[in-house]
């Protein structure tokens, strides 16, 4: 698993969204280095960390955290997560609660992320992923981005009783106008105990990206306070 850690102080792990890298928080790094030891880390198959496993999952991704963090020997850090990023996050602090001192979720869904369908269709979905599964890729790299795209069509599968579960004080964004509803954000805040939900005005899903100042002051203040 690839990793880049900058500055000192109290930790905080960054994780990005799909198919992304430690390159989607270049508007985050340089604003938490300066009091942090900012934890930046490429996710198991993107960026730099190689996968060669036929499957992948939201679960497996929170784990390959935790161990990070123990050979790491960080007890505990902050948690910045961002779309995929952010769902990873709150899996991080429902699977390792002890490891999770605050975190900051932007963007994340509890379930796929499509609008509903109708039950022939998805069977179909579900006829064509298990044919793709088995199929022999020309490249790994093909076979790897399939497994990538793949990830969000049938995953995640949270619970509401699961969030119910996290015990680290924990900031739930989107922007107004994100790909994910407003409603389903609310929806996550709501079933964190004492989470606090920031709807980010004229914004989209790259909450950190189009209002980086604001974002960084905001989550950098819910993690100081």
């Amino acid at each position: 698993m690839y990793c880049e850690i900058y500055g000192e102080g109290e930790p905080v792990l960054l994780i990005h969204g799909n198919a992304g890298s430690i390159e989607s928080f270049s508007q985050t790094i340089p604003y938490f280095e300066k009091k942090y030891m900012v934890i930046a880390v490429d996710s198991r198959a993107q960026g730099n960390s190689i996968d060669k496993s036929d499957s992948l999952t939201f679960e497996m991704m929170a784990d390959d955290f935790s161990v990070l963090l123990d050979s790491l020997h960080i007890k505990k850090t902050n948690v910045i997560g961002w779309s995929d990023g952010g769902i990873c996050a709150l899996l991080l602090a429902i699977r390792h609660p002890d490891q999770v001192i605050k975190l900051a979720s932007t963007g994340a869904n509890l379930w796929p992320a499509f609008e509903p369908i109708k039950s022939s269709e998805w069977k179909s979905m579900q006829r064509e992923y298990r044919k793709q599964l088995h199929r022999t890729w020309p490249t790994a790299a093909e076979k790897n981005d399939w497994k990538i795209a793949e990830l969000d069509d049938f995953q995640p599968n949270i619970s509401l009783a699961a969030l119910r579960k996290i015990k680290a004080p924990s900031l739930i964004i989107c922007g107004d106008r994100d790909v994910i509803p407003v409603e389903h954000t609310v929806l996550i805040s709501k079933n964190i105990p004492n989470a606090q939900l920031w709807i980010v005005p004229n914004s989209g899903h790259a909450t950190l990206i189009e209002h980086r100042d604001e974002f960084n002051k905001k989550v950098d203040d819910f993690f100081s306070h």
